[in-house]
């Protein structure tokens, strides 16, 4: 594998590389931010104000948008295996920016419903940005540049929102082009910067066999260690549904918290989670190892969802937003062990099969969790902190499997390879 060697990029085009996929990654998160406190009321708007049937459609949308993406992301993992990273990444920032003008200006509910079902197919950027950043960056350096991708999450999902809510007091409609106008300025930058990461020597064919969620789950059973770190990212991926689930319904019954109470909350949550992916990952990898830090963060999404559960006060429950901060550590370092127990030619799929199971926990996570809320808040029982009790059971799980995955070493013979 001395070809991997001779294809990375030098020091400096591997820094500007991975600043143009996390400025890709911010913009995108932006621009998913930036129509949350809108696309509800817009829905609802098509239904007569009714806010029973809007609700019931919109989450239809939801579960339509995670299995296009699904469906879709081994569909575009492949590609980025068989025709580079660079072509993927530009189709789906464009596809996106013209999407997002569809969804503007959708005269009927359907026209909408159209949108979002193309949204679920092109938001396929995330899973090949990060195997674009598997391809630029050494092995043992992989865990830290997840987290900095961690902090163009939350940075996004921080300022999307803001601005969604601020824009959509005026019209609705606004930060649908607003989120346009950003895809697009993502597309343009790409398509005037970002080189290719992956050497033409270096990709694989394209095989339908294998670029369907099935044949892509395939390969996370083909490695050792990897079945198990599927495992793990598909629970931890299916507990923190939990949180955009039930999570504004929870804050209302129990606490009477207003929008505002629940947006600063978020936005600490958001803040928080920045911080540890953005300053944490990094040092506390180099010192401690993927794996350590893996079960650590998970151990605190464990603590931190049982306290949310259990928290009797708003404030109480404001506590355990800095020990859910530290669950974010256990993702990167997940994704850097992964990565180490593939070939370069089989990145983009292994982001492909990763993405699907996080669809895949997008579509089962809504609806085990509303319902659990919705039992447990029934005459009969009264324990209104079940959902969180739930994901911090899954967590718990999530602990036991990654306890008995092999660490770093299990990965030793491809890190060696990829790096000489």
């Amino acid at each position: 594998m001395t070809e991997t060697l001779d294809t990375k990029p030098p020091e400096g085009a591997r820094r500007a590389a991975f600043a143009f996929i996390f400025v890709t990654i911010l913009l995108d998160m932006m621009a998913v931010g930036i129509i949350i406190p809108v696309l509800p009321r817009l829905v609802t708007s098509f239904v007569g104000g009714d806010a029973r049937r809007g609700a019931e459609i919109f989450g239809v949308f939801g579960v339509v948008w995670a299995l296009m993406q699904f469906l879709f992301t081994p569909v575009m993992g492949s590609l980025s295996d068989r025709f580079g990273r660079r072509p993927v990444i530009l189709i789906s920032n464009l596809g996106l920016s013209l999407d997002y003008v569809l969804m503007a200006l959708a005269p009927s509910l359907a026209w909408l419903f159209v949108g979002r079902v193309i949204s679920g197919i092109t938001a396929a950027s995330i899973s090949t940005g990060s195997a674009y950043i598997a391809d630029v960056t050494p092995p043992d350096k992989r865990a830290g540049a997840y987290g900095l991708l961690g902090l163009a999450f939350g940075l996004g999902f921080i300022l999307g929102p803001a601005i969604g809510g601020l824009l959509g007091h005026q019209d609705p409609r606004l930060p649908f082009w607003c989120a346009a106008g950003f895809s697009f300025v993502n597309f343009m930058y790409g398509l005037l910067i970002l080189p290719e990461s992956l050497a033409p020597g270096l990709r694989a064919p394209f095989r339908w066999r294998m670029a369907n969620p099935i044949g892509a789950l395939e390969l996370l059973r083909s490695r050792p260690g990897l079945l198990g770190l599927s495992v793990v990212i598909f629970l931890s991926n299916l507990s923190h549904v939990v949180l955009p689930a039930v999570f504004v319904l929870y804050a209302d019954y129990r606490y009477d918290w207003d929008a505002r109470q629940v947006g600063l909350c978020l936005a600490a949550v958001g803040a928080s989670s920045a911080v540890v992916q953005g300053l944490l990952v990094r040092p506390l990898v180099k010192r401690l190892g993927e794996r350590r830090v893996m079960l650590f963060g998970l151990v605190c999404g464990a603590l931190g969802f049982a306290i949310y559960g259990l928290a009797p006060t708003g404030s109480l429950f404001l506590c355990a937003v800095p020990v859910m901060a530290l669950w974010g550590l256990a993702s990167p370092s997940t994704q850097g062990l992964m990565t180490r127990r593939v070939e370069p030619t089989e990145q983009g799929r292994l982001q492909g099969a990763v993405s699907s199971l996080t669809g895949l926990a997008g579509l089962i996570g809504p609806l085990l969790f509303t319902q659990t809320f919705a039992i447990f808040i029934g005459p009969k029982l009264r324990l209104p902190g079940a959902p969180f009790l739930l994901a911090s059971f899954l967590m718990v799980l999530a602990v036991a499997v990654a306890f008995r995955a092999p660490g770093e070493a299990g990965g030793e013979g491809l890190a060696t390879a990829e790096s000489g």
